[in-house]
């Protein structure tokens, strides 16, 4: 078994919410950084099934990416804190993988599936998660994407303009993780 570390600095993780409703085509469809998170990978290349990650994100991290007005910006943001994650009475997102099914794909290559837990906003559910994983020497590489519904977790799709644009429940993650052996 091989452990690494997640470098987030090296590392790139984010959520893209959708617009819908009966103004939907005049709305922004966000894209959200993720900036804030750690965690440890255990990999074992002669049995990946037995691998396994956790993730830890600090909710207060997330933040609106795209090119919108301060003042917009600044009411995405304060409405994600305060009203959809509750950042002050959840401060951490945690996904803890429980085992990996993967393929060898090539030298240092696979392709697979984690199956893990993922607790957000208070509640604890089971979360698939695609990935392809890379190794190159001490850095293991691991990208792929999932979707998550709000509804899921109990969190309220937010909605503005007296509910004529509001986000649709399901969110996409995508992710580009670098880790470092420890």
């Amino acid at each position: 078994m091989v452990q690494y570390s997640i470098d987030s600095k090296d590392s790139t993780f984010t959520v893209r919410a959708f617009a819908t409703g009966l103004l939907s085509t005049f709305a922004h469809n966000p894209t959200i950084a993720i900036r804030d998170f750690e965690g440890e990978i255990s990999f074992n290349p002669e049995a990946v099934e037995l691998s396994s990650m956790r993730l830890v994100i600090r909710s207060t991290s997330l933040a609106v990416t795209d090119d919108v007005r301060e003042k917009d910006r600044a009411e995405i943001d304060r409405a994600m804190q305060e009203e959809v994650l509750e950042s002050e009475s959840f401060p951490e997102i945690v996904y803890e993988s429980s085992g990996v099914s993967a393929s060898k794909i090539g030298e240092g290559q696979y392709w697979g599936a984690m199956n893990g837990n993922l607790m957000l906003h208070g509640v604890q559910r089971s979360q698939p998660v695609s990935v392809r994983i890379a190794i190159n020497g001490d850095v293991l590489r691991a990208t792929g994407d999932f979707s998550v519904r709000q509804s899921d977790y109990e969190i309220r799709p937010v909605s503005a303009v007296g509910g004529t644009i509001k986000l649709k429940d399901e969110l996409k993650f995508s992710f580009d993780i670098t880790a470092r052996k420890t």
